[in-house]
């Protein structure tokens, strides 16, 4: 199977070779939770993941404000679905759900999962084979959701993929889209991060590396994008937006965002926020 070479990709493709070994979901979660799991042990199930990303979905759709008799009418596009976490909460929301991601053995997986715990009927698969494209028609999605995985892409593909997530859903259609910005720590972080991901292509060492967890935790998250970066970009790209909104956790301040609101929500990490706007008409 060809995978990108990109190097913060290292650890997908470890995980996604691994993914492919494992017989059941449950030692998926155990064995490959050093790229996508925030918890680890022996004792951790598949159905405690996805009812992780159930928590989740559930509160921020319900805190961004989308009423779930209108989702239950809507077709969504979620970017980055891994092994399904939030994928199988949203097919019980959403009238069709496209899962999307860089890894053919996750979206896998992925339909394994929402074989178990949601609606396998609503589900269709896409792969992002390069990392910056959907293979997807233009509007043809109502809802283009992502949540930790722009963070993961090199700028460049994490801007494309925020062009495409305008270009795939319907005029007066809604993209709900996760970044990580910078924070004081990255001043230290971020040099460690790019020195860890050239660590990765060393031979053998690399293979070593890549699945270590605090390897994983420092080179995975390849860029940082303040929220005014992300709209020039989609300005010179030429979209127009209808009632952009940038949610964060607290009030701090955030230069070059002339007419577009600041809201905040304590369930955003510090170092993330969400762009939630309509396709222009």
């Amino acid at each position: 199977m060809s995978r990108p070479r990109r190097r913060q990709h290292v650890p997908w493709n470890a995980a996604g070779r691994a993914a492919e070994g494992r017989g059941d979901g449950d030692s998926v979660v155990r064995d490959t939770g050093w790229v996508f799991n925030n918890a680890t042990g022996s004792r951790l199930t598949l159905a405690e993941f996805v009812n992780s990303g159930e928590q989740e979905v559930g509160a921020y759709l319900e805190f961004f404000g989308f009423d779930p008799e209108e989702n239950a009418q809507r077709g969504l596009v979620e970017i980055g679905a891994g092994i399904g976490r939030m994928t199988a909460s949203f097919t019980r929301r959403f009238k069709s759900v496209v899962a999307a991601d860089l890894d053919a053995a996750f979206l896998e997986r992925c339909r394994e999962t929402v074989a178990r715990f949601g609606v396998p009927d609503r589900l269709s698969t896409s792969h992002v084979a390069d990392g910056r494209t959907l293979g997807l028609p233009s509007s043809s999605a109502d809802m283009v959701f992502s949540y930790i995985t722009l963070q993961h892409c090199e700028q460049a593909d994490a801007l494309a993929l925020t062009v495409e997530a305008l270009r795939v859903v319907k005029p007066g259609g809604y993209v709900v889209l996760n970044y990580r910005t910078w924070i004081p720590d990255d001043a230290l972080l971020f040099p460690a991060g790019a020195l860890v991901r050239a660590m990765w292509r060393i031979p053998k060492l690399g293979a070593w590396l890549a699945r270590q967890r605090w390897s994983t935790r420092l080179g995975w998250q390849a860029n940082r994008l303040a929220p005014r970066v992300v709209l020039q970009h989609l300005a010179s790209a030429g979209v127009t937006l209808d009632d952009p909104t940038v949610w964060v956790k607290s009030t701090r301040r955030i230069s070059g965002l002339d007419g577009v609101p600041v809201r905040t929500f304590v369930g955003v990490d510090r170092s993330h926020w969400w762009l939630i706007a309509r396709r222009a008409s």
